[in-house]
């Protein structure tokens, strides 16, 4: 795209309060981003309001302008617009594909077949392990991983795709010169470098609550479907699921155990119709692939020092109270099994001074 029309495209973008509905009716109205620019008060009026149609004569902040497209210009980094011939096609099935696409990374990814997995920020150990290991096996398949970035099952789903060679994608709800949350930092360079990171929002643009489900439309838009692997009532992982339903993409669920909140959400799901999924084969089966060898090794425990304790424990969180009082064994005896069972990574301590053992799908 000659660097008149992109930024056009970007000046257009960077109106304050012109979101996607109105920028793709102006387009419609006027049929090019210069072409809005250069319009009349009036005819802008008469197709966005005296409003917007002010704004759009006010123009962008001049700085911003400036810095976008100087960040535009930097290795890795490109602005894509819906006139791109390489614009992703999963989002112009969806009802508001995004005018502009902040993209750092490797573009491509976007061309591939994906895989959305989401969840809770406030993950299990359980459910982060599942995260990762869904994410690998599917991303092995060559499917890309999309996620949102956040803590949590998002992050161990990012994990999980960068393992193999679908790799992965992160959608975020800020600009991409911010790293939300900062202590994803490290990991969102990594996806800027193995993987991509896409925003439809402005360089700095900071962490608001509105953003986020827009970002999960994308989330859901860029993907054939959605796994949700933990997530409460309340949660936006149910969010992403909507938005999937409503553009015509699966959902899938982990079913957890019926003491845990963030296996609500997944439950409620199920009941409403997603697919109850146990292992990443009955995913790719879905889609028309052979599982091969996924579904066997996925559903394989591992060996461990003490399989007689953890059938004690279960996969619900317990105490050592209580594992005494079911095991028979002394406090002092459990404890040193315990200890044995989290070096060798069956068992994780958590909060509350619980066990729970982690199955390794």
């Amino acid at each position: 795209m000659p660097d008149a029309e992109l930024e056009a495209w970007l000046r257009l973008g960077l109106i304050p309060r012109l979101g996607p509905v109105a920028f793709r009716k102006l387009l419609s109205s006027f049929g090019s981003p210069e072409a809005v620019l250069d319009a009349s008060t009036t005819a802008l009026t008469n197709a966005v309001g005296a409003s917007l149609a002010a704004a759009i004569a006010a123009g962008p902040d001049a700085d911003l302008l400036a810095a976008s497209l100087d960040w535009a210009d930097e290795d890795n980094n490109r602005l894509m617009t819906l006139a791109d011939n390489d614009y992703p096609g999963a989002l112009l099935e969806i009802s508001d594909p995004p005018p502009l696409l902040y993209l750092k990374g490797q573009t491509a990814l976007l061309h591939h077949e994906a895989i959305a997995i989401v969840g809770s920020r406030n993950a299990t150990p359980q459910g982060v392990a599942n995260a990762e290991a869904f994410a690998r096996e599917l991303s092995s398949d060559g499917f890309a991983i999309v996620s949102g970035l956040a803590l949590g099952i998002d992050a161990a789903a990012h994990r999980g795709g960068l393992q193999e060679t679908g790799s992965s994608v992160a959608v975020v709800a800020t600009g991409l010169d911010t790293v939300y949350p900062a202590r994803n930092r490290s990991l969102a360079h990594e996806l800027a470098q193995q993987g991509l990171l896409v925003s439809e929002f402005a360089l700095g643009t900071r962490p608001v609550a509105g953003n986020f489900p827009r970002r999960n439309r994308l989330i859901s838009g860029l993907s054939l479907g959605v796994l949700v692997v933990e997530a409460a009532i309340e949660s936006g992982s149910l969010i992403t699921a909507r938005y999937a339903v409503e553009q015509g993409r699966e959902v899938f669920a982990i079913p957890g155990s019926v003491h845990s909140p963030v296996s609500r959400g997944c439950h409620a799901l199920i009941k409403q119709g997603a697919k109850l999924v146990e292992v990443a084969a009955d995913i790719i089966e879905e889609f028309g692939r052979t599982a091969g060898k996924l579904g066997a090794a996925a559903t394989q425990s591992p060996q461990s020092k003490h399989p007689e304790l953890l059938r004690v424990i279960g996969f619900d969180p317990v105490d050592l109270d209580t594992i005494c009082a079911r095991s028979g064994l002394t406090a002092e005896n459990a404890s040193a099994m315990l200890l044995e069972l989290e070096l060798e990574g069956t068992v994780v301590r958590i909060a509350g001074g619980r066990f729970q053992q982690v199955r390794q799908p």
